[in-house]
C-alpha cells in the first residue's frame, strides 16, 4: 500500500471517529509524559461497544504524537508465550523474539503496545503480568482491551494496582449518540427511534445507520430488521452450548431481573443452577441484589430476535413469567409485592401504549413509608404548589382524618419524594363525601352507573404526585402507580376504583391500555382548576381477568381505543362569525382543555383533517393548530410583539392582564392593542386553514 493511500485512509478514519473524548484525553496525557503515570490502560466492555475502534484511534493518536506503536489482535495468535513474542517481534521488524526488550529500551520515546481481544489470552494472564510486562521500558504504555474486568490477581497486586488504570468502556453518551447519527446523515425525526433501540451502543448505531443508508426512505423498526438484530445477537453470544442455553438467554432477556427460581419456572425444569451460572459468566450480563440481567442493548436485541424468529416461544415465556409473578404476590410482604408488580409491568415495556408512561429504571432506593406527623406540612406545601390552596386544605383534612390511607415515598429516611392518598367511599358519611368535589363527583357516578352492593368497596385515589415533577412521568410516579396496582390486586371486596388526574388528555392512552376508562361524567373542579377521572369496575373485570387482558394486549402488540371515546361526529360548517366566536371562546379557556368539549372547533375541518379518532386526539389537534398559528406570528418584528401579547394572555397566561402588561414592559393600553391585533391575526390564520382544508 502506497504512503499516499495510507495517509488518505488515516484521514478518513480520523474524520469518521466520533466521541470518546475522555478516553482520548487520558491516553494523550499518558503518552505526552516522559514516563507515563500508568503503564497499563485496562480497557473493558461488552462486545460491540467499540473497544477495537478506540484502539485504532489510539494508534492514530500515538503516531501523531511521535510514539512508536504496534497493534496486536489476540484472535490471530495461539495463547502461548512463544506465539505472543513471535507476533510482537514481527511487528517490530525483528528476526529474533529475544531481541524485543533490548530493542525497545533503545527507542528514545514512548512505545505503545495495543493488545486487542485480551480475553482470548486468559491462559497467559499470569505470564504477561509476571514474566513479560515488568521487563518493558518504563516509557512503555500497554493498552489491554477485553470483554472482562481485570482478574483478582491484577486488582490485589500492590504494584500493578498503582501502575494500571482500569477503564470500563460504556455506550455513547446522548450527545455523542446524536453526533454520530447526524454524521451518518440519519434524519432528525428518525434519531429518537435509533437512540431508543441502541441505547447509544456503537455497533448497534453503526448497523442502524447502515440500514438507513440502504433504505433511506424507510422508517427503522427493530422487529422489521432481523438482519441487524441477528448481527447484534451473534456479536453478544458467539457460541451457545445448546438449545436449552439459548432459551435460558431468551428468558433472561424477557424479564427485568433473573433468579434461579424465575429461570426454572420459565424453562419448566426443576433445577436451573447450571444455566444460571452460565448466564452469570456472560460478558454482557450484569448482577445486582436480587438477580442478574443483560446489558440493555443485548436484552432488546435478543427479545427482538425472539419475537421475529419464534413468536410462539415468546408468548409462552411471557405467560410463564406472568404466572410466576402472580403466584408469588400473596406469599410475600409489601416490599416484595412492589418488586413483583414492577416485574409484571416490565413485561409490557415494549408496548407503545405503555412504554412512554413508565420510568423502567425506577430506583429501588425510594422507600415506601407511612405518613408521619412531620410530613403534614410538607405534603400540604406540595399540594398547594401544584393544585392551589383550596386543594391543599382538602388534602390536609383527609391526611389528618385518615392517615392509614396515605403512602409516602422517601428519597432518604426523612426526605419526601412523593406521596399518594386514597379514600374509601363506602366508609365515608354523606357529609364527608359532599365536602369534596372529587368525592362527590365519583359518588354521583357510582349512584348512576355502578351502585355498590352490601360489603363492596369503592376507592378514590384522591391525591398523587412527585415532589419535583407532580404527575409527570418519573421514577416516583412509576412507583406510585405500582403501589396503586398492588391495591387493585390485594384489596378484598373491591368493586370500583377511581383515579383523579390533572392532565387526563396526556394519561388517556396509558389508562385506556390498562382498561381504566375515562369517566367524563365525574369531571370536577377545585379552586377554579379542572380535573378528570378514570375508573374501573372490578366486578365487571376482576383482577385475574384484568391481568389476562393486559397480557393479551401486550402480545397483540397494540392497545385498543379508550372505550369511553365518543363516536365520530359529523363536521360542522361554520360561518366566519361563528368561527371567530369559537376561537375567542377557545382562547378564554385555553389553559383548561376540559372546558373545550362543547367548542364547535372540535368538529371543524381544521381539526378533523389533522386528528385521529377520539375526543382526546381532536383536542390535541386543536391545541397544536393554535400553537402553530401563534408561532407563525414570530416571523416578523411587527407581528412578534403580537405573539408576545397572545402568549402572556392565553398560551402561557399571567395571573391578570395587568400583570401581563407589566411583564412585557408595556403600557396597558398598548398591551390591549397588541392583544386585539394578535387575536385577529391568529383567527385569520386559523380561518385560512379551515377554508382551504
Amino acid at each position: 500500500m502506497s504512503s499516499r493511500l495510507s495517509q488518505r485512509l488515516s484521514a478518513a478514519w480520523r474524520s469518521n471517529f466520533i466521541g470518546r473524548t475522555a478516553e482520548q484525553e487520558l491516553f494523550l496525557s499518558e503518552i505526552r509524559q516522559d514516563v507515563p503515570s500508568h503503564n497499563i490502560l485496562y480497557l473493558y466492555g461488552p462486545g460491540g461497544v467499540g473497544k477495537t475502534t478506540l484502539l485504532k484511534q489510539y494508534y492514530e493518536l500515538a503516531q501523531q504524537a511521535g510514539a512508536r506503536v504496534v497493534y496486536l489482535d489476540a484472535r490471530n495468535m495461539e495463547p502461548s508465550p512463544l506465539a505472543f513474542l513471535t507476533s510482537l517481534a514481527r511487528l517490530l521488524e525483528l528476526s529474533d523474539a529475544s531481541q524485543i526488550f533490548d530493542h525497545l529500551a533503545q527507542f528514545p520515546g514512548t512505545t505503545v503496545i495495543l493488545l486487542d481481544t485480551f480475553e482470548t489470552l486468559v491462559s497467559l494472564d499470569d505470564w504477561l503480568r509476571v514474566a513479560f510486562l515488568p521487563y518493558l521500558p518504563e516509557k512503555s504504555l500497554v493498552v489491554l482491551a477485553t470483554r472482562f474486568p481485570p482478574s483478582a490477581a491484577w486488582r490485589t497486586d500492590p504494584g500493578w494496582s498503582e501502575l494500571m488504570q482500569v477503564m470500563p468502556l460504556r455506550n455513547f453518551a446522548p450527545d455523542e449518540t446524536r453526533a454520530y447519527l447526524s454524521h451518518r446523515a440519519i434524519p432528525e425525526e428518525q434519531q429518537a427511534v435509533a437512540i431508543n433501540f441502541t441505547h447509544g451502543h456503537p455497533l448497534a448505531l453503526c448497523l442502524v445507520a447502515e440500514a438507513f443508508a440502504q433504505r433511506p426512505a424507510t422508517d427503522f423498526i427493530p422487529e422489521a430488521a432481523p438482519d441487524i438484530v441477528r448481527a447484534l445477537v451473534e456479536k453478544f453470544v458467539q457460541e451457545v452450548p445448546g438449545p436449552q442455553f439459548r432459551v435460558a438467554l431468551e428468558a433472561c432477556a424477557l424479564v427485568r431481573v433473573t433468579t434461579e427460581a424465575v429461570l426454572a419456572r420459565m424453562l419448566d425444569i426443576p433445577d436451573a443452577h447450571e444455566l444460571f451460572d452460565w448466564l452469570r459468566a456472560l460478558s454482557f450480563m450484569e448482577t445486582r441484589r436480587g438477580g442478574l440481567f443483560p446489558h440493555d442493548l443485548a436484552r432488546e436485541a435478543i427479545v427482538s430476535d425472539l419475537r421475529w424468529r419464534n413468536p410462539d416461544q415468546y408468548i409462552e415465556l411471557h405467560r410463564r413469567a406472568r404466572e410466576y409473578y402472580f403466584s408469588r404476590l400473596d406469599q410475600v410482604g409489601s416490599v416484595d409485592q412492589q418488586r413483583l408488580l414492577f416485574d409484571l409491568i416490565y413485561l409490557h415495556r415494549d408496548n407503545p401504549a405503555v412504554r412512554p408512561y413508565f420510568e423502567w429504571q425506577a430506583a429501588a432506593l425510594l422507600l415506601t413509608d407511612q405518613l408521619r406527623l412531620a410530613d403534614l406540612a410538607v405534603l400540604r406545601g406540595l399540594v398547594e404548589k401544584f393544585e392551589g390552596s383550596a386543594s391543599a386544605e382538602l388534602a390536609v383534612r383527609w391526611l389528618q382524618r385518615f392517615p392509614q390511607w396515605v403512602v409516602v415515598l422517601r428519597a432518604s429516611q426523612s426526605e419526601v419524594a412523593g406521596f399518594y392518598s386514597w379514600l374509601e367511599l363506602n366508609q365515608l358519611s354523606a357529609e364527608e363525601i359532599d365536602s369534596d368535589p372529587a368525592l362527590a363527583a365519583c359518588h354521583r357516578y357510582l349512584q348512576t352507573h355502578a351502585p355498590l352492593r352490601a360489603g363492596e368497596r369503592a376507592c378514590v385515589f384522591r391525591f398523587w404526585m412527585a415532589s419535583d415533577t407532580y404527575q409527570d412521568v418519573s421514577q416516583v410516579q412509576s412507583i406510585l402507580f405500582i403501589n396503586i396496582v398492588r391495591y387493585y390486586l390485594t384489596t378484598p371486596g373491591l368493586a370500583h376504583t377511581f383515579v383523579t388526574c390533572a392532565d387526563p388528555l396526556f394519561w388517556s392512552p396509558a389508562f385506556a391500555y390498562g382498561d381504566i376508562h375515562r369517566l367524563e361524567a365525574a369531571n370536577y373542579q377545585v379552586g377554579g382548576r379542572s380535573y378528570g377521572v378514570f375508573g374501573h369496575d372490578w366486578r365487571a373485570r376482576p383482577p385475574l381477568a384484568w391481568l389476562d387482558l393486559l397480557a393479551e394486549r401486550e402480545l397483540g402488540g397494540s392497545a385498543p381505543l379508550d372505550p369511553a371515546t365518543p363516536k365520530e361526529e359529523t363536521l360542522l360548517v361554520l360561518s366566519r362569525a361563528e368561527f371567530e366566536g369559537a376561537v375567542r371562546e377557545l382562547l378564554r379557556s385555553f389553559a383548561q382543555p376540559l372546558q373545550w368539549q362543547d367548542n364547535p372547533l372540535l368538529r371543524s375541518r381544521l381539526v378533523a383533517d389533522a386528528a385521529g379518532p377520539g375526543q382526546a386526539a381532536r383536542v390535541e389537534a386543536l391545541r397544536r393548530a393554535v400553537f402553530q398559528a401563534a408561532e407563525a406570528l414570530k416571523s416578523s418584528p411587527r407581528s412578534e410583539k403580537l405573539h408576545r401579547a397572545l402568549d402572556r394572555a392565553y398560551l402561557h397566561p399571567a395571573p391578570t392582564q395587568e400583570i401581563a402588561a407589566e411583564l412585557l414592559d408595556l403600557p396597558f393600553s398598548t398591551y390591549r392593542r397588541h392583544l386585539k391585533a394578535g387575536i385577529e391575526m391568529l383567527t385569520e390564520a386559523l380561518w385560512q386553514r379551515e377554508i382551504s382544508a
